[in-house]
């Protein structure tokens, strides 16, 4: 073992980091950094104290984040207001990144694909979601009557990624038809206008 202390260059390079951080962005960036992995409720100042502000100015921005739906507010049991990051503008996150990567029509082969898989998933196990499947298989174990195998837990988590996926790339196609919409009615509202 080294008792010896790390030299005075490396002795505090996270706090050298945040200064870094601090200067080249502002308090709403590190607000917005900070509650963009923040998924418990937390306190406007630990959310400052994260983003190197002050607690007046964290409150400001997430209210601002709020009001946007990129946070959500809980009441704390002192009467506080917590925040976090709002599970809607995950779903948005998750569709914006997927058509940046994946053509529409590539999109809705993917789509009837897991829609095939989930039905797949239905006819084989006789109950149309895997939190039924689990509870299934949980009163089955108890009762010890059961005559069928018991379920690989894996399969249960396949089947709620598999659901959730597809419902990311519903709210991706959804997302990418209200743009082609957009951007077709601003063209034909373009070519009627005379030059």
């Amino acid at each position: 073992m080294n008792d010896r202390n790390p030299p005075d260059e490396f002795a505090d390079i996270n706090e050298a980091v945040g200064e870094e951080w601090e200067a080249e962005t502002t308090p709403y960036e590190r607000i917005r950094h900070v509650v963009a992995h923040t998924y418990s409720p937390v306190s406007a100042d630990a959310v400052a104290d994260d983003a190197r502000t002050a607690p007046k100015t964290a409150r400001k921005h997430l209210n601002t984040l709020a009001d946007e739906g990129f946070v959500e507010t809980t009441p704390g049991e002192q009467g506080g207001t917590l925040y976090r990051r709002s599970p809607e503008s995950l779903v948005v996150e998750q569709a914006a990144d997927i058509l940046e990567h994946v053509s529409t029509d590539e999109l809705v082969t993917r789509i009837q694909e897991m829609r095939e898989q989930l039905t797949e998933y239905r006819s084989e196990f006789g109950v149309d979601s895997p939190e039924e499947l689990a509870v299934n298989q949980t009163n089955q174990a108890l009762s010890e009557t059961g005559s069928r195998d018991e379920i690989d837990p894996e399969t249960i988590r396949e089947w709620k990624t598999l659901r959730r996926n597809l419902a990311f790339a519903n709210a991706a196609l959804s997302i990418g038809n209200a743009e082609q919409f957009v951007d077709s009615d601003r063209r034909s509202t373009d070519d009627s206008v005379p030059a």
